[in-house]
């Protein structure tokens, strides 16, 4: 498994106070220089005249120098008063606006008679041609502008230029040097690598496949659960074989236009095989190769184009011409089938959450990059991780850096790690929640219900903390056990103890206090669901038998439909009250178990309440030291099949 599922490596993003490019500032100062000689530029030199007291002055011959034109008739005024033909205060406003504008304009209207007028008068005048440029200008400027504006505004390259080139695909490429990734960097997944090495060697030596006229397969589907490391696997097999890496996720086929899905998978191809040998990498396949049926509630006819587009393409090519196709998905239920038929995704490797082998194998990876103290037990982390994926424990080491960096140490110990498991697994803790005693009381006895039945079922897994101190969003305590190796059958007695540890809790309230509380809600769901898994698909009912009743296509990976809501039950109605007859009735057999051992050792349910109490948390070595004072050994009391 690899150490983590991380996207390929992106182009840093810019800084926020580099987000805006320099050119848009340009822009953004033309555009308000444009805006403000629109306004103001074009306004006619000059004090502003109204006609009427133009054709007054012109008469009394308080004018001199006219340039006239088809709009507009400027010019200066003559020394000495105004008055008459103006008032006294008129002439002054309008003496003290010639001299700051140095002279005057008024705008012409339909005057045939104004030449006669001017000779009549004996004023100078000359004829002035107005130039059509600020006219233009005033038209043209602004859908300029707003042309440039929008090209600048559109991503990669944008405009006229951007919105022709929307079909082309966005697939990041990347050569060896770029993904920085090769099979040393990744850990427990021997069998995938393995599988994987066929598609390096055939990019790196061709010629030995088709020598004996061999085909490598077309494409390579990752199936796993988030985290499990698929992404890196297929930067890994690029940084192995030093090939370009073309990576681009399956949501990015998508666009508002249609058909641009479609033309994204043509000019993906069309680039790789220019580039060939090369690999193309598809994450989150299925948000492209959805199955076709699943999409018809909307937006089907650009999804299917899109999807066939893919399958044509992948027909298309020769697999000898050095173009492979990976793809990941974490939904592989719901791919389409024409997609996993041979002479697609041939191969299909599945990446299952890490044993413990593969988890030390992770988590030495990861602390490589860390400095580690003395008393660091690799080994007793890996057991103590079951069912985390490589992500997660490569956050778990981050979360155990920062713990120690917050406490100013000079290296990570075994306590920042426990703090960091604690914090991924319960959540944060909850300092400002204060619980009154009834309450942490309770919490202690359903606490040490759950501790205390597991310690006295041979085959469950083994206490490594109990805590009562107030975590994430509504965990008010909880018992962490560790698995003492990794198994992959269970039967059907050691199902019966995980149930007698889900409902050691409940019970032990009932105990007590006669009553019960709302905080077994979650334990009541995980029983629940066993013993359901353990009726209808385990066959583990005498009264049921040994059919398995589940609804169609749940667990099939493959058929393309998956387990989808509202689909019919393979089984009639008197079969499913049989169902929820033996569910009842193993939950209820379970209680009366745990209730008898809790009444048997009642003393230590009692002293591991009151440490709890008192400390709040209790670790291993404190359990088992209370146990054996009072006379219990661990996995003393098996339950008995019924």
């Amino acid at each position: 498994m690899n150490v983590t599922d991380q996207p390929p490596t992106r182009p840093p993003l810019p800084s926020p106070n580099n987000r805006i490019p320099r050119a848009s500032w340009y822009w953004a100062v033309g555009l308000l220089a444009m805006s403000l000689w629109l306004l103001f530029g074009n306004t006619p030199p000059g004090a502003p005249l109204p006609y009427s007291e133009f054709k007054s002055l012109l008469h009394a011959g308080k004018l001199r120098d006219l340039f006239v034109s088809e709009r507009q008739v400027s010019g200066a005024l003559v020394d000495g008063p105004l008055n008459p033909p103006l008032s006294q205060e008129r002439a002054e406003a309008v003496r003290a606006a010639a001299k700051t504008r140095g002279g005057f304009t008024t705008l012409r209207v339909t005057d045939p008679d104004l030449v006669k007028e001017l000779e009549a008068s004996h004023i100078s005048y000359t004829a002035e041609e107005e130039s059509r440029l600020p006219m233009l200008l005033s038209w043209l400027a602004p859908g300029l502008l707003l042309l440039l504006f929008w090209r600048l505004a559109m991503p990669a390259g944008g405009g006229i230029g951007g919105l022709m080139e929307v079909g082309k695909s966005k697939a990041r490429v990347y050569m060896q040097k770029d993904t920085g990734v090769t099979f040393k960097d990744i850990a427990g997944i021997d069998e995938a690598r393995d599988e994987l090495m066929l598609v390096v060697e055939f990019l790196k030596h061709p010629e030995r496949y088709r020598r004996l006229g061999g085909r490598i397969p077309k494409g390579v589907l990752i199936v796993g659960a988030p985290g499990t490391g698929k992404t890196l696997l297929a930067k890994a097999v690029a940084g192995e074989a030093g090939v370009p890496f073309f990576s681009i996720g399956g949501s990015e086929f998508v666009e508002m236009f249609v058909g641009v899905g479609a033309a994204r998978v043509r000019s993906l191809f069309e680039q790789a095989q220019q580039q060939a040998p090369c690999i193309i990498f598809i994450d989150e396949l299925d948000a492209l190769g959805k199955a076709r049926g699943l999409a018809s509630m909307g937006g089907h006819q650009e999804h299917e184009q899109t999807l066939n587009q893919l399958l044509v393409e992948m027909d298309g090519f020769d697999a000898n011409t050095g173009v492979i196709i990976m793809a990941a998905t974490n939904r592989p239920e719901v791919l389409d089938p024409a997609l996993l038929r041979p002479g697609r995704f041939d191969r299909h490797i599945a990446l299952d959450r890490p044993d413990l082998k593969g988890r030390r194998q992770i988590l030495d990876v990861h602390v490589k990059q860390v400095k580690l103290g003395p008393d660091v037990d690799l080994e007793r982390l890996a057991a103590t991780t079951a069912g985390f994926a490589g992500a997660d424990l490569a956050n778990l080491v981050n979360e155990a850096a920062l713990h120690a960096a917050n406490a100013d140490k000079d290296q990570i110990d075994m306590d920042d790690f426990e703090q960091a498991l604690d914090r991924i697994v319960g959540g944060i803790e909850k300092k400002t929640r204060v619980m009154n005693h009834m309450e942490k009381e309770t919490v202690a006895y359903h606490e040490s219900g759950h501790a205390l039945v597991a310690e006295l079922r041979p085959h469950a897994d083994r206490v490594a903390k109990i805590s009562i101190i107030p975590r994430g969003v509504a965990a008010l305590g909880y018992t962490q056990q560790t698995p003492t190796e990794d198994r992959y059958l269970m039967r059907y007695s050691e199902l019966l103890e995980r149930l007698d540890v889900l409902l050691g809790g409940r019970v032990a309230e009932e105990l007590v206090y006669g009553d019960v509380s709302t905080g077994a809600q979650n334990d009541l769901q995980r029983a629940t669901e066993l013993a359901v898994q353990m009726v209808s698909q385990y066959g583990m009912s005498s009264r049921i038998g040994l059919a398995t009743y589940e609804q169609a296509g749940q667990n099939s990976w493959y058929n393309g439909l998956g387990g989808m809501p509202g689909a019919r039950k393979g089984y009639s109605e008197r079969t499913a009250r049989m169902i929820d007859a033996e569910v009842t009735q193993l939950l209820a057999d379970a209680r009366t178990r745990v209730r008898a051992t809790l009444e048997q050792h009642r003393p230590v349910l009692d002293a591991l309440a009151r440490r709890l109490l008192e400390k709040e948390v209790v670790d291993r070595a404190t359990l088992t030291a209370l146990l054996a004072s009072n006379g219990a050994d661990s996995g003393s009391q098996p339950p008995v099949a019924q």
